[in-house]
C-alpha cells in the first residue's frame, strides 16, 4: 500500500528532506514549506519507505497537491 503526503496550503517548497528508498517514521519531516515568511515542516503520517518525491525545491504547491509517496507495506 501507499500513502501520499499532500500539501495543506499554498506555499513554496523550501527543502526536501527525504529521497526515494529512505525509511521514514511517523512525525519525521519530509518537506519544509515556506509561506508568508514562515517555515512549515510537513511530517510523515505513517512509517514506511519513500517511493517517490513529487516536488522539488522552488516548486509552488497548493492545497491537496501530492508531495511525497510512502510505501507502507
Amino acid at each position: 500500500m501507499s500513502h501520499v503526503v499532500v500539501a495543506e496550503l499554498v506555499a513554496n517548497v523550501l527543502t526536501v528532506e527525504v529521497e526515494p528508498g529512505q525509511r521514514v517514521e511517523p512525525a519525521d519531516t519530509v518537506v519544509v514549506l515556506e509561506s508568508m515568511k514562515m517555515e512549515i515542516p510537513v511530517l510523515a503520517d505513517v512509517a514506511g519507505t519513500v517511493s517517490e518525491v513529487v516536488v522539488a525545491v522552488g516548486d509552488v504547491v497548493r492545497d491537496g497537491d501530492p508531495m511525497v509517496v510512502i510505501a507502507t507495506a
